[in-house]
Formats: structure tokens, sequence, C-alpha cells
């Protein structure tokens, strides 16, 4: 039976901030409805939005969180542990720069850190069940990232040896999601040793084709590597868990191309974009993905260089509800098709 996309959904990271009405759950979620959108994904590391380890502990938290969102016209979507899920696979070159993600206390400390970060995986993965909630995103951590280009040309096995430890590291957190229903959508995204389909199964096979171990779509990331975002749908839908409606445009010209030449977001070839004024080709995406019958949400993650972000949130609600296909039940023709007759199908056929 063919299902519809549930949307539109909202990405609270970007919004949440001291000032009202993005410092509480309850006044942004009210905030969130007012916009017409109809779910809302939680950045867990987030304190303003959720007390993870309370909504690991305790039912009645969850429930009482879950009644904060309805009252105010939402429901949650998924947790995240985008920040945590990175911090469980660092590089020590980016050890100075990825401190902030985690607390004090393991600052300077990468083995502390990579542990408090598992260990956030874990209470998410026990909160999203608390939550009855059975989808969860995430980054997957990079220890490959710094050998991307091949050169100078990289060392026998290095590629092989991270992967190897990505799987290693995640396995056991995706045992824990897996022990609590739970599903985990890996937003491929450059940074993370997981960034496109090649590098998707490399990490799958390393975790023994995890069950749940899965994709959080993003055709922004996907387009500023010139990649097909519509045929990636085609080929792995099977494994996309969750969905981020981004937009992005890549103008290439005489001085840069999709590397960007480290240049600012306002100045780079590859930017992201406010829904409708990029390039991705969304009425594709929305089709290829009723076709293959994903039922989950679509949530707007809006980073934009130029737009607001209070202009992009007004309009990414509407436009996401004008993108949700709602799948038919018949076919078109089915008025002239007629009863199946197998005698005649044979008589056409010339069989009988």
């Amino acid at each position: 039976m063919a299902t519809d996309i549930k949307g539109p959904g909202i990405f609270l990271a970007q919004f949440a901030g001291d000032a009202a009405p993005f410092n509480s759950f309850d006044s942004i979620t009210r905030w969130a409805g007012s916009l017409g959108y109809k779910g809302v994904q939680i950045p867990s590391w987030d304190g303003r939005m959720i007390d993870l380890k309370k909504a690991a502990e305790s039912k009645t938290y969850c429930d009482e969180l879950k009644g904060i969102a309805k009252k105010n016209g939402v429901e949650i979507t998924e947790l995240s542990t985008h920040l945590q899920g990175h911090l469980v696979a660092i590089h020590p070159a980016y050890d100075e720069a990825v401190d902030a993600f985690a607390p004090p206390q393991v600052h300077g400390n990468p083995k502390a850190r990579q542990a408090w970060a598992c260990e956030q995986v874990k209470l998410a993965a026990k909160a999203s069940k608390n939550m009855g909630l059975h989808r969860h995103v995430s980054f997957s951590g990079a220890l490959a990232w710094p050998f991307l280009y091949p050169w100078p040309p990289r060392a026998p096995g290095v590629v092989e040896e991270a992967f190897k430890e990505l799987g290693k590291r995640w396995t056991p957190l995706l045992d824990a999601m897996k022990d609590n229903g739970v599903k985990v959508g890996f937003e491929l995204h450059p940074g993370e040793d997981t960034f496109d389909g090649e590098t998707f199964e490399m990490f799958l096979a390393e975790t023994g084709n995890h069950e749940s171990c899965g994709i959080n779509y993003d055709p922004s990331h996907f387009l500023l590597q010139q990649m097909d975002y519509v045929e990636f749908i085609h080929i792995y839908h099977e494994r996309i868990f969750a969905f981020h409606v981004k937009d992005a445009e890549f103008n290439p010209n005489g001085k840069q191309g999709v590397y960007s030449g480290f240049q600012n977001w306002t100045k780079r070839a590859g930017r992201f974009r406010s829904l409708g004024d990029g390039q991705v080709d969304f009425s594709a995406i929305f089709s290829a993905l009723a076709q293959h019958n994903y039922d989950h949400w679509a949530v707007l993650e809006w980073e934009c260089c130029l737009k607001d972000a209070s202009q992009g949130a007004k309009e990414g609600a509407p436009f996401i509800e004008s993108h949700i296909i709602k799948t038919t039940a018949k076919a078109f023709d089915d008025f002239a098709a007629g009863n199946k007759d197998t005698g005649k199908a044979r008589r056409m056929l010339g069989l009988e």
C-alpha cells in the first residue's frame, strides 16, 4: 500500500538561542507550530531543548516533552546527535576545533571526549525509546578526512584502517540503537568519513551491514559534490531512514569549483541556500521518495548564507507542504482496464 511522507518538520538546531522564543522547548515549538510545521527535530546536545540524560532515564519526562509539543501543534520527529556522533571519531588535526562540541571537563582529552560522545549516543537510544521514536539522526565522525585527496599519495591501508576503526566504534552504538528499536540515519556530509554513497557502503560493510545503520538523506551535500542526488534515492532507498530538506547551489567559475578556494560562504561556488532559492530539484526528490514508499518525516534544515533565518523558516513550511505527494491508491487508467480475464488475455496473445 502506498504511504505518504510526513511533514513539514523543522530541525531546531539552527534556531535555538538565548532570546525568546528560541530559548525554551515550549516557546520554540509554539513558534514552529505557528509557522505551519507539524514536527520538530531536537538537537539533543542543547540543554535549552532537552535534558538528554533525564530523557534516557525518565519516560515521564519524555511524555511531558511530547505533551508540550502536542499542545503547540507539533510532534517530535527524531532526536539528533550530530555533534556527539561527530566526536565518536576525530582525527587529531581537528582536536582543538571540535572541543567546543563537548563539555569543558573533557576538553583537551580526546579519549575522555570520545567516551563522553559514545555515552551520549547510548543515552539518545534510550531517550528515543522513551519517546516512542524509531528513527534517529547523527554524524559518523571522521578519521580519514584529512586524506581525502590522493596527494600526497596515501599510504597503503590508511583508508581501510580508518573505516575499520569507524565500524568498530559505531557497531556497539548501533547495537544500543537496535536494542531500543531505533534506526540511525547518518547525514552524509563532507567533513565526515561518510560523505557519499561509496563511503557509506564502506562504513556499512564495517558494521556488518547493521540493520540500524542508514542514511539521513540531504540533497544539498550531494549537489555541492555534483552527484546525481535523485539516482541516489533509487540506489539507497532501503537505507534512507530520515530526510533533511535543504537547498544549495553550485556556480563554478574561472577561479573556483567544488573545493571553493577556501572562500567564506557568500563567496563560495558551492553555497547552502534557503528552500526554493537554490538549484535542488525537490519535485524530482519528493517523487522518487514517494515512488519508494518513504513514509517518514521531511524536515527543514535551514542554512543559508544570504537570507535571514526567520524568513527562511517562514517560507520553509509551505514549501515542503507543497512538495509532499499524496500518493494514489489506484492507477490513473484503471477506469479503462476492465476485469481480469485469463481466457481473454490468452486469446489476445494468440495462445488459444
